[in-house]
């Protein structure tokens, strides 16, 4: 027997051997066993030249970090002014909170690097909480990516100066990471501001629409158009009916087609009518056509055209009178005038289409003579007929043509067509009515 196999059969503590009889050296489990108890107890990381933890970056990167903040921002700001036109532009004021934004941002990023876990809320009370809310009506969303992705660039400019040996790799990570939490948290910040400023401009919007429907237009209207930016004239007012349960999707649709046709556009709804007051345009019964598919079922009827919106309380007034009164003209068109409606407003104790009637229609024929009233009269008593007309007044069939051809050089109303004597009619009755109690 060899010495080996001595060893082996005297309880000796050799190797174990595999098949074949050959030793099999194992791994022990402990790997600082090879160097001896305890040498691996009191080495750290850094000791062993292995890096951080996943997702941390180096103490001696963030202590480089923290003595170039002053630096940083400084850097980031002469940055901004050589490649943001913008910027350059901007008042000293707004200027200057930008500094302190920027400077915000990196500070907050290297404190974010010591505490990566922070929730992207956090980073944005530390990043925009410096600015005042006047600074988002300033400085857009789009210019706002532009600052941040400067500021990025100069610090990304400077990660081997910055960054500890063999670390270069973990701050250029985590500037991504950062600027990946500033986009949502800037995205969130404009958001809330949009949103804050979509609810204020409802608010606004409904109190210009409630005032000129209820006629008291002052300057507070004013004040509250132009915070809406509107300045258009002239303007008219729209009113129809509306359906379903949500009007802001159908005031957003009617915002897009009076965008796109390049006119203002004010809306609001009072119970099921909808009234939309339109700026920009001195046809707005073509612009009425172009909105009428957002309306509701039921008439559209147009008030007249005014200089401002001043004036803009007579439209809506007309436009709601024209509402109400339009189901006694079941085959008006759609949109229709509201001067159009003018017999049926009367009828219905509209007191401004009977003022409107008696000095468009009645008093014009007044002066033109007792026989133009007279001849229009019995013209239409008569069935639109020349002849019975003329056999009655005791003239020619041809005076009777003639005197019927003036009333609408002074009306622009045409008696021989229905639409037309229906206006004329109420105009001479309301005239007789009113200059009988005068």
């Amino acid at each position: 027997m060899t010495t080996a196999g001595q060893a082996a059969s005297a309880g000796g503590t050799g190797p174990p051997r595999g098949r074949g009889g050959r030793a099999r050296l194992e791994t022990p489990a402990d790997p600082g066993a090879l160097a001896g108890p305890g040498a691996l107890a009191d080495r750290t990381p850094a000791d062993l030249g292995s890096p951080p933890p996943a997702g941390r970056v180096r103490e001696e990167t963030i202590s480089r970090l923290q003595r170039a903040m002053g630096s940083l921002g400084t850097a980031a700001m002469t940055s901004m002014e050589q490649r943001l036109p913008w910027f350059r532009s901007m008042s000293a004021e707004n200027r200057s909170w930008i500094g302190l934004v920027a400077q915000a941002g990196i500070a907050a990023f290297v404190d974010w690097v010591k505490h990566p876990e922070r929730s992207r809320s956090a980073v944005a009370g530390e990043v925009f909480g410096t600015a005042p809310r006047e600074l988002a009506r300033a400085v857009s969303l789009q210019q706002v990516v532009e600052m941040v992705r400067v500021t990025i660039d100069v610090v990304e400019a400077r990660v081997d100066e910055l960054a500890a040996p063999g670390g270069e790799a973990e701050l250029r990570e985590a500037v991504l990471h950062y600027t990946r939490e500033v986009a949502f948290a800037a995205a969130r910040v404009y958001a809330r501001t949009a949103e804050a400023r979509g609810a204020w401009d409802a608010r606004l919007e409904a109190l210009v629409v409630d005032s000129l429907v209820r006629g008291e237009v002052g300057e507070g209207v004013h004040s509250w158009a132009s915070a809406l930016n509107w300045s258009s004239a002239p303007v008219a007012v729209i009113v129809g009916t509306t359906e379903g349960d949500e009007p802001e999707g159908v005031i957003d649709e009617l915002r897009v087609t009076a965008r796109r046709a390049r006119l203002d556009l004010l809306a609001g709804v009072q119970g099921n009518k909808l009234l939309v007051v339109l700026g920009g345009t001195r046809d707005p019964l073509t612009a009425a056509q172009r909105l009428a598919g957002r309306f509701g079922h039921g008439p559209l009827v147009v008030g007249p055209v005014v200089t401002d919106l001043y004036a803009a309380a007579s439209s809506a007034a007309a436009a709601l009178a024209g509402l109400r009164a339009a189901p006694a003209w079941p085959d008006a068109p759609r949109p229709v005038l509201a001067s159009d409606l003018l017999p049926e407003r009367a009828l219905d104790g509209d007191e401004t289409a009977c003022a409107e009637l008696i000095e468009e229609v009645y008093e014009p024929l007044l002066s033109g003579g007792s026989a133009l009233i007279d001849t229009v009269t019995t013209y239409l008593e008569q069935g639109f007929s020349l002849e019975a007309a003329a056999r009655l007044l005791f003239v020619h069939p041809n005076t009777v043509r003639y005197r019927l051809r003036r009333v609408s050089e002074l009306t622009g109303l045409v008696p021989t067509q229905g639409r037309g004597g229906l206006t004329l009619w109420v105009a001479i009755v309301l005239g007789r009515l009113i200059h009988k109690r005068t």
